[in-house]
């Protein structure tokens, strides 16, 4: 699979966690392809900058450049939109208003942290909105490519990049697997189309365990 088709996958089993109504943040990256994925109108997604009812581009006819997500890509607004500045916009996510939300990572540990906003010795462009999300909404998705560039796993025993907040995430969704937060503990639930188990044990540094139900997705 190219990198894209790769995203495209992480990014439609990511909508699947999606329930109707729900308020969905997303983050930069794979998480801005999920709402490809949702059937128009079925959730309200919200953008740190100021926006409820964020829906993707489609024609470059309507293109406005006044218009654009926390990752500074163009967008456009759904039936009954609303803006708001960005201090109230945080006061949604910090008061619990945001039911889910979608993150990168640059890793992500077996007890459930995450680290994804800073890697030691390079030059931070920001913080962003990842630290209050993080402890404001109610469920967090991770969805990220299993590796790095180097090939070296992003699902690790322990984050030695700066963890971004001590709550931990619920569901990390990248192309070989499905894991779950469970008990303190990392899960596997489902495996991707094509990928075996010892392919997963073989890129996959942390410890986890094995649902007993685990589903192979087709």
């Amino acid at each position: 699979m190219t990198n894209k088709d790769i995203q495209e996958l992480i990014a439609k089993r990511a909508a699947a966690e999606l329930k109707p109504n729900s308020v969905v943040n997303l983050g930069i990256g794979i998480p801005t392809l999920v709402a490809k994925y949702v059937e128009p109108g079925s959730v309200f997604f919200h953008t740190e900058n100021g926006m409820l009812g964020v829906e993707e581009l489609t024609s470059e006819e309507d293109l406005d450049p006044s218009l654009v997500n926390a990752g500074k890509l163009p967008i456009s607004e759904g039936i009954g939109a609303s803006y708001f500045n960005s201090g109230e916009s945080f006061a949604m996510i910090r008061g619990g208003h945001v039911n889910v939300a979608i993150l990168g990572a640059l890793q992500v540990d077996q007890e459930g942290y995450i680290a994804n906003w800073a890697i030691p010795g390079k030059n931070i462009m920001g913080v962003g909105g990842a630290m209050d999300l993080l402890s404001g909404a109610g469920k967090v998705i991770v969805t990220t490519n299993h590796t790095s560039k180097n090939g070296e796993s992003k699902i690790v025993a322990k984050c030695s990049y700066p963890i971004t907040s001590l709550r931990k995430i619920d569901v990390i969704i990248t192309e070989l697997a499905v894991f779950k937060i469970e008990g303190g503990k990392l899960v596997l639930k489902e495996l991707m189309p094509g990928v075996s188990l010892d392919e997963v044990r073989e890129k996959t540094e942390a410890s986890f365990e094995i649902s007993e139900e685990i589903i192979v997705l087709q």
